[in-house]
């Protein structure tokens, strides 16, 4: 069972994230976290613990080049691990607040 979300679906507290909440989180999304998940998602975690805030996408997509190379900082490999808005979705599975920018 998930902790308390709020109506988009992010956690109301952070500190109640754990991977076996990503994974259900992931999972109601109608993903399997694989290995190339796990590194968004840590890299999400650590510009949230950099800046105090979850990346729109703009900001993910150049921290994961500058983290995982050209080939994983592009919006088009983001857009395959977490279809249709990826910094939304990396956000709340990663148990981080919604995007400030994110339609």
């Amino acid at each position: 069972m998930l902790p308390e979300t709020d109506k988009d679906g992010y956690l109301r507290n952070l500190d109640d994230w754990s991977p076996a909440v990503a994974e259900e989180i992931a999972q109601q999304s109608g993903i399997t976290l694989t290995a190339a998940h796990w590194q968004v998602i840590e890299l999400a975690q650590a510009f949230y613990r950099t800046y105090d805030l979850s990346p729109d996408m703009r900001p993910l997509v150049k921290w994961v080049r500058a983290n995982l190379g050209e080939e994983k900082g592009s919006s088009l490999h983001l857009l395959k691990l977490f279809p249709g808005s990826p910094a939304r979705l990396t956000a709340k599975i990663a148990g981080l607040p919604r995007p400030t920018n994110c339609l």
